[in-house]
């Protein structure tokens, strides 16, 4: 494709409430790319035709058989999304999904294979792979800056779903084991999953722990941690649906034999490095991201356009494997043993 081809792009899902920001980003790249958006909810349907004027569906396979797409964005949840995801692709569309890509191991093989199969573009999005703090930080540690990587820690924590204002239709899905799942070790393990799988490549085996211990009222677990082995290096990975205050939230440390990396959060968050002769640590130059690497949209239109490599945390294959660390770490939670991660 080039840069004059036209763009049509339906949104199955609006349950999910990122949506919203991806097709803000989305509009004011290719306004009008938004052709229309399906969803089962009568007021979300309304509200992205109010944005986008768009058409809206209510049956997802109505709009699939209508419209003529080049992709689709995805913003149900993880089980249904997933399941979304393979029809579409098996359709010819290419897919952009939010992260984690599945509620399970086999939903997101599923979807790897129907990608291949039918040789189109699958876009796993990581909210957090947009900061450029942290492309920066993954770009120094992959060329060995700090020397052998030896440990990756990750924690991703605030005081729940809807003390954060997430809507109800979002809240119902991420409560729900089966859509979800998990509770937030499926919504926030995930991201130390992706990462330790990009760095460190997939672990030989999980450990972890899950519980309510503070939302007893909640059907699933508000706080989770993963511990993950590997032959000469480890990586831990925390949720939290209970934290106080933003003090240690969605930050990164990448630990080396040469040095270490700090990466604060969130958009102009910075970067620390340690090496033995600056132990106290210096903040490193963070130099603006290039176009296609500022927002999901941007990345996924040029993938698709260019031909281009997706970015390392937003391939599929990592996607696939950190649904492996969660599905291991899941079922160590229960069983409280080390489990062994299934390797494709």
């Amino acid at each position: 494709m080039t840069q004059a081809t036209t763009m049509r792009i339906g949104v199955l899902g609006l349950h999910h409430d990122h949506v919203w920001g991806n097709l803000d980003e989305l509009n004011a790249l290719r306004p009008g790319s938004i052709v229309a958006a399906v969803d089962p909810h009568s007021s979300l349907r309304e509200k992205v035709q109010s944005l986008y004027g768009c058409k809206v569906y209510e049956d997802y396979e109505e709009l699939l058989n209508r419209e003529q797409l080049t992709a689709v964005y995805i913003f149900a949840g993880n089980r249904s999304g997933a399941e979304l995801a393979v029809t579409a692709l098996n359709r010819g569309l290419h897919v952009l999904i939010e992260k984690p890509m599945a509620a399970d191991l086999s939903g997101a093989v599923a979807m790897n294979e129907a990608a291949t199969a039918n040789g189109r573009l699958l876009m796993v999005n990581w909210p957090f792979a947009w900061w450029p703090q942290l492309q920066t930080a993954l770009h120094l540690a992959k060329q060995g800056d700090i020397g052998r990587l030896w440990q990756v820690k990750y924690r991703a924590a605030h005081q729940g779903p809807r003390e954060l204002g997430c809507s109800d239709f979002f809240c119902e899905w991420l409560f729900d084991e089966n859509q979800n799942g998990a509770g937030a070790l499926m919504d926030y393990c995930c991201y130390g999953a992706v990462m330790a799988d990009v760095l460190l490549g997939t672990p030989e085996s999980v450990q972890g722990m899950q519980g309510n211990l503070c939302k007893r009222e909640l059907p699933v677990e508000d706080n989770a941690l993963l511990m993950m082995r590997y032959p000469h290096a480890m990586a831990t990975s925390e949720a939290s649906w209970t934290q106080v205050g933003k003090l240690s939230s969605y930050t990164t440390t990448i630990y080396g034999t040469e040095g270490t990396l700090v990466v604060e959060p969130r958009q102009g968050g910075r970067l620390f490095k340690a090496t033995e002769e600056l132990q106290e640590g210096i903040e490193l130059p963070v130099n603006p991201s290039p176009t296609e690497l500022q927002s999901a949209s941007a990345h996924f239109l040029w993938a698709i356009e260019s031909g281009g490599d997706l970015f390392s945390l937003c391939d599929p294959v990592h996607g696939r494997n950190a649904q492996a660390i969660l599905e291991a770490g899941i079922q160590a939670t229960r069983e409280r043993r080390e489990v062994d991660v299934l390797k494709s």
